[in-house]
């Protein structure tokens, strides 16, 4: 499991991530909210721990950005807040699961492999055929068509291999490298800044869409939608 840990007390930190990590998860860690849905959008895990009371944005803050721009990860809440209130606003912004401090380990483990698992259960009952949406823009994955407000978006064979290849993975970035490959397969005459062409012309055709093609300097290219913003 990959699982992101947001906590901005360094020692409680610390001593989860060597704990989860000695019982086999791979845990990278964020201290404020602004640095958690930086990493959490561009590279999204099987699970999140997040803390609610955080510097920037807050745990709450987070959740429903994240929520927002079509984050599906299963989301355990963990904090020190644990009146009814707390955990209903928790769960209504989206967590999954709640847990208060002080907390045992095992049960700590033993929720997120929970998780887990109804994640996956869950992914493996959709059709393959399943319609991914985001805004107004609605993919169907068995024929590969993309709809705008119901209409046929209008794409050149390069912009619907980029497009194809941004929305694979929904909420992570793609590098330019495995863009350039897969919009210019075997090209070996193209030039590599070829990429910034094609996504130029995609921005312009997505503007006023509500969709948003951002450039991540170091990590690529991502899709989402501008009111997540």
């Amino acid at each position: 499991m990959q699982l992101l840990l947001v906590e901005d007390d360094s020692a409680m930190r610390t001593t989860l991530q060597r704990t989860l990590m000695r019982r086999g998860l791979n845990v990278e860690v964020a201290a404020d909210g602004p640095s958690a849905l930086a990493r959490w959008l561009t590279r999204e895990p099987d699970a999140v721990v997040l803390d609610l009371s955080l510097p920037g944005l807050d745990g709450l803050q987070v959740l429903e950005r994240a929520r927002a721009q079509g984050l599906r990860t299963p989301v355990l809440v963990l904090t020190a807040r644990g009146t009814v209130g707390d955990r209903v606003l928790g769960l209504n912004a989206g967590a999954d699961d709640y847990l208060a401090k002080p907390f045992d380990l095992d049960e700590l483990e033993a929720r997120l492999r929970a998780l887990l698992r109804r994640s996956q259960d869950n992914f493996s009952t959709k059709s393959a055929s399943e319609a991914f949406v985001m805004g107004a823009l609605r993919y169907e994955k068995e024929s590969g068509a993309l709809y705008l407000s119901n209409e046929i978006m209008e794409l050149t064979p390069r912009e619907l291999a980029m497009m194809h290849a941004l929305l694979a993975r929904p909420g992570h970035a793609v590098a330019k490298e495995r863009l350039f490959s897969l919009v210019f397969p075997g090209e070996a005459d193209v030039q590599y800044e070829a990429i910034e062409v094609v996504a130029y012309r995609l921005r312009k055709k997505l503007s006023g869409t509500g969709l948003q093609l951002v450039t991540l300097r170091g990590l690529g290219y991502l899709l989402k939608a501008e009111s997540a913003a």
